[in-house]
């Protein structure tokens, strides 16, 4: 009886191993990104009367990636458009040693005069299996 146990503690714990094992070698999800938008929370300073028919925000990527990645804003107070994105080819973007990283996107704007006060729009970018985004402050004031 001692010895069933033996054996059967043993293949149970054998089983155990083999499939945590097979379990933690599992490829990863082909959704997981290896890519990051770093648009960084930015903020732009708008003249409330004249609007600002031509800026641009900053979309970089940082990463790495093998298809497509496109970029873009939304979300933009009535009668601002974002006038083009850019789209990265394949390729990579890394942070230098100091920290600072390339700027290898940005999206044309064309921003509309609005009533003084703050509009969050979004920059985004994707690859078409994954989306990221990141807020863009738009100030408008009567003076920047």
């Amino acid at each position: 009886m001692a010895r069933r146990r033996r054996v059967t503690g043993l293949l149970f714990g054998l089983l155990s191993t083999l499939t945590l094992t097979l379990l933690g070698t599992a490829p990863a999800s082909a959704s997981t990104a290896t890519w990051t938008l770093e648009a960084e929370n930015q903020r732009i300073c708008v003249r409330a009367t004249h609007g600002w028919p031509n800026t641009y925000a900053y979309a970089p990527v940082s990463g790495r990636w093998s298809t497509e990645i496109k970029t873009g804003v939304r979300n933009l107070p009535p009668g601002s458009s974002s006038t083009g994105g850019m789209t990265l080819q394949p390729g990579e973007n890394h942070r230098r040693p100091d920290g600072g990283l390339v700027l290898n996107a940005t999206v044309s704007l064309s921003l509309a005069p609005a009533p003084v006060g703050e509009y969050t729009a979004e920059i985004w970018a994707t690859d078409g299996t994954e989306t990221q985004t990141d807020e863009l402050l738009l100030s408008y004031r009567d003076k920047c």
